[in-house]
């Protein structure tokens, strides 16, 4: 299991989940199969804490959490949105920026840099008893060191939204249990994307069912 702050996709297995999460651990194992998986870096947990720790956003944190009322919708509403606010407020720590900059300029190796996808890769990812798939938010068409900063930044917010800190309540996880990895890939000119399930996610049944539409995959997992 990877300690280092970024890693490239490549490094990663699924023993890494801990620290990159489910999607950042199954890119590196696709990769490994010999997929055509775009380049990509991760930030990794150790990341999100250095930055946590740096902002002193954890007691942000616990104290707006505190302050829902299980029964008002509008307090967890306020809650998250205070919450992601101090989060989109912190600069991300110099060090850490030299880092990321870094790896953006050698995930096109010498190239200009341009367009990346930033995608949330949560620790607590299609585990066996919960889905927290898709309550975590993704930026395409990302360009540029400031671009990337803010949107690295409201992907690890988003770990903190309404939707998400009120499923991990329902499903009894502690929410400092939980953390977010950042995959950092290039994009690609898409002219179809899909998905498939190798169970049926309406029914359960064991049946494989693709999805697919024309161009990026927004309609898809928007949807």
């Amino acid at each position: 299991m990877t300690t280092k702050r970024i890693v490239d996709v490549n490094e990663l297995r699924v023993t890494d989940i801990p620290t990159v999460g489910g999607k950042g651990a199954n890119l590196g194992e696709l990769t490994m199969a010999g997929f055509p998986v775009p380049n990509a870096f991760l930030l990794t947990t150790s990341s999100y804490d250095h930055f946590v720790e740096s902002g002193k956003l954890t007691e942000t944190i616990r104290d707006e959490l505190a302050k829902i009322d299980k029964a008002s919708d509008d307090t967890l509403v306020e809650a998250s949105s205070r919450i992601r606010e101090a989060f989109e407020r912190c600069e991300i720590p110099k060090d850490l920026e030299k880092e990321i900059v870094a790896s953006y300029k050698r995930l096109f190796e010498g190239d200009k840099p341009s367009f990346v996808a930033v995608r949330s890769s949560a620790t607590a990812e299609d585990l066996p008893d919960a889905s927290f798939a898709g309550q975590q938010e993704t930026f395409l068409n990302v360009i540029g060191e400031k671009d990337l900063f803010d949107k690295v930044r409201k992907c690890w917010s988003s770990l903190f939204t309404a939707r998400a800190i009120s499923y991990r309540e329902r499903q009894g996880f502690a929410h400092e249990d939980v953390k977010l990895a950042v995959v950092v890939q290039k994009m690609v000119n898409s002219d179809v994307s899909g998905i498939m399930f190798t169970v049926d996610p309406s029914s359960g049944s064991k049946e494989i069912i693709v999805e697919a539409g024309y161009g990026l995959g927004e309609a898809i997992v928007g949807g």
